[in-house]
C-alpha cells in the first residue's frame, strides 16, 4: 500500500496538521481573549486618567 517514504512523509503530514489545528485552538481561545481584553483595559484606564486631568484642569 504505501512505501516507507511514503509512509513518514504522511505521518509528517498529519504531525503538522494536529500542530497547526491545536495551535489555532490555542490562539483562539487563550491568547486573542487576552489580548483584546488587555488592551480594553488599559484604554479604559487611558480614558479615565484622561477625565481625571481634565476635571483638575478646570
Amino acid at each position: 500500500m504505501f512505501e516507507f517514504d511514503q509512509y513518514l512523509g504522511f505521518l509528517a503530514f498529519l504531525t503538522i496538521l494536529t500542530i497547526g489545528f491545536w495551535l489555532m485552538i490555542f490562539l483562539l481561545t487563550f491568547v486573542i481573549p487576552y489580548w483584546i481584553g488587555g488592551a480594553f483595559i488599559e484604554r479604559m484606564k487611558e480614558i479615565k486618567e484622561e477625565r481625571k486631568a481634565k476635571r483638575a484642569s478646570n
